[in-house]
């Protein structure tokens, strides 16, 4: 029996016809138990399953391999040419793959690119923006050309038996364009980057006290933040306080320091527009990141140490209602590093309102100090007392 007629391109197509409807019911049902599965049996079967699915995927492509395999054989069998010409499938599929490639670019740009952020909503953010677009539009330029380069150079310069390729050892002249062109430009991206942030960083002392004085402390996993009060100077901390006062001193505040009574605790941050403001950031355990994206603004919360955020809100949380056309906007408050098990939860709202409005929103918050927290003090400072004057009894 000549079996040479059952090995030709058809029924070998035919054949991966079959086996890839065969490979596809399975992937269905395989998809379809991973849905159930992660439904009632937790994450160790699905990963299970997916682990399957992807053993699956491999022998399928090891099938596909070794029919065609079999036909370049049979072609060798029958002393007839190579069947498939690899080198221009080869080349096809780098020029296919360089227009699915550029068109996921243009796709992420225009779907994707819809998602960014808003205009920045405070007068610094103005300056981040412009290097932003400044990078993203030099890079985008160096992509694509690059891209579209390495890709027809693919295509272009395939393998073939009548072409022989040019030996070329060294281009000074070319190594010099492209060595001293990028690091021009990225040399200028980086000074640009250094200089706005410390246009951003480095405030005058004046600024600095002119601002309105706002303490940040994290922990796992919530903010506690309060305001400078009357005299716009928040009250010393102290680690070794938190907890005391029979735990109701939760920040560590320092009652001998009088600047601590005035100090107001608040349950979102309202801001003025147009006004400075100063964030003195800490954290009680581990690292943390206070992070305002709409305001471009982050800085890292450290145990042991104060960090410094100032800047000035231009946009009212009603204004960029209006402008994203979302009746249901706010601003947030969240934290950027992995700081634990519940790190999504430690949001906390920001609200930017007129002057008047802050005025009146100021006026009706409470100091951080209780009067539980001052009867606890002054009990503690009669023990105190106490304790000296036995000292003292003993000594004598």
């Amino acid at each position: 029996m000549d079996i040479k007629k059952y090995f030709n391109l058809k029924t070998l197509l035919a054949f991966s016809a079959v086996i890839c409807l065969t490979f596809n019911s399975v992937f269905a049902q395989v998809a379809g138990a991973v849905d159930e599965v992660s439904k009632t049996d937790g994450l160790g079967k699905m990963v299970g399953y997916y682990l399957l699915l992807f053993l699956l995927v491999c022998v399928f492509v090891g099938v596909i391999g070794k029919i065609l395999q079999v036909y370049e054989l049979t072609k060798k069998i029958q002393g007839k040419k190579e069947g498939i010409a690899w080198d221009n499938v080869n080349g096809v599929l780098f020029a296919i793959a360089l227009v699915v490639g550029l068109y996921g670019a243009y796709w992420s740009y225009t779907v994707q690119g819809a998602q960014i952020l808003p205009d920045a909503a405070s007068v610094h953010g103005e300056k981040i923006d412009s290097m932003f677009n400044i990078t993203l539009i030099i890079t985008t330029i160096v992509f694509v050309i690059t891209h579209i380069l390495l890709f027809l150079f693919a295509y272009k310069y395939k393998h073939s038996t009548k072409k022989r390729a040019y030996y070329l050892a060294h281009n000074n002249t070319l190594e010099k364009y492209w060595t001293v062109i990028p690091a021009i430009v990225l040399t200028i991206l980086v000074l640009m980057g250094f200089f706005t942030w410390r246009g951003i960083t480095n405030v005058s002392k004046d600024d600095m006290k002119a601002a309105i004085q706002v303490d940040v402390t994290a922990h796992q996993f919530a903010w506690d933040v309060r305001y400078g009060g009357k005299d716009n100077t928040n009250g010393k901390k102290n680690y070794k306080l938190i907890g005391s006062l029979n735990g109701l001193n939760n920040l560590g505040l320092d009652l001998a320091d009088a600047k601590n009574y005035d100090d107001l605790k608040v349950a979102e941050i309202v801001l003025p527009v147009g006004k400075s403001v100063r964030f003195t950031l800490g954290s009680q355990d581990v690292l943390h990141s206070f992070y305002m994206p709409h305001f471009r603004v982050q800085m890292n919360c450290v145990p042991g140490m104060a960090t410094y955020f100032q800047f000035t809100p231009k946009i009212t949380t009603a204004e960029m209602r209006e402008k994203t056309n979302d009746p249901k906007f706010s601003y947030q408050l969240y934290c950027a590093k992995i700081c634990g098990g519940s790190h999504y939860n430690m949001k906390f709202a920001v609200r930017v309102v007129s002057a008047k409005e802050y005025a009146s929103w100021l006026k009706e918050q409470k100091p951080i100090v209780t009067d539980k927290m001052k009867q606890e003090y002054q009990l503690a400072m009669k023990e105190n007392i106490k304790s000296e004057n036995n000292k003292i009894a003993l000594n004598n």
